[in-house]
């Protein structure tokens, strides 16, 4: 006999919320490295962790996948997503040609909404900033990042480029946590000096300057590139299994 259709969707909610709690711990663990490169995901384990069926975990690792934060190999073993430095600086070139590009069509095409959507998504990132300085926990700033530059691609009115920018925003968001824990050993940093880029990109959205947007989004991607290989330089991320064979699994 079947079941009711409300009861039904009564345990497709709590499957949901499950899943969707799963989903967001691990995703955090995740883009902070409390899960590093390469680290096995076990169905078993992360259903005895949480105290939960398969069921909600496997649609957790399901939207974790979807984002590229964790892969499944070919022998099923599912595992977080590598980082394979060696090609940070594809990465990068692609990340200030994308910046520049959606920046650009931004001062072009920007309405008056679209100026106070930018205005208040830089807001939010200097919030994210000083949350993040005073924690230490770099999640708020690497969300409110990830907002400010979709909302100025949003802003662009090209779909094909904004699709390109909010896959390699994604990608880099544990470079960016990386980033972060460099930039807040510093001993004056503060939200000002960290926002500054922002605030510089903003101000040329505003003279609707397409020249000048371009000129400070590329500016932004090269001190981040400069910081970012200053961070590496360091090797502060020596004990991180940053790269991975999957061969080496799988014999």
């Amino acid at each position: 006999m079947a079941k009711p259709a409300a009861e039904d969707s009564g345990q497709d909610k709590v499957r949901e919320t499950s899943a969707t709690r799963v989903y967001v711990v691990l995703r955090n663990e995740i883009l902070t490295m409390k899960l590093p490169p390469g680290a096995a995901l076990d169905e078993a384990g992360l259903a005895e962790r949480f105290d939960m069926s398969r069921s909600p975990i496997r649609e957790a690792l399901a939207r974790l996948s979807a984002e590229g934060l964790i892969t499944t190999l070919a022998n099923r073993t599912t595992m977080v997503a590598p980082m394979d430095f060696a090609r940070v600086p594809e990465f990068l070139d692609a990340l200030d040609l994308l910046q520049r590009v959606t920046t650009r069509l931004a001062a072009l095409h920007r309405t008056q909404d679209d100026l106070v959507r930018i205005r208040e998504a830089q807001k939010a990132y200097e919030r994210g900033i000083a949350t993040s300085l005073k924690t230490g926990d770099s999640l708020p700033m690497i969300e409110m990042n990830y907002e400010f530059h979709m909302t100025i691609a949003r802003t662009g009115r090209n779909a094909y480029f904004e699709e390109l920018y909010r896959r390699l925003l994604e990608e880099g968001r544990r470079m960016l946590h990386l980033h972060f824990e460099y930039k807040a050993s510093e001993p004056d940093v503060n939200v000002q000096e960290m926002a500054s880029d922002h605030t510089e990109i903003v101000r040329a959205i505003e003279m609707r300057d397409a020249d000048r947007a371009e000129r400070f989004a590329h500016e932004h991607a090269e001190q981040f590139k400069g910081r970012f290989m200053e961070f590496l330089d360091r090797n502060i991320t020596a004990g991180i299994p940053l790269t991975y064979s999957p061969g080496s699994r799988e014999r």
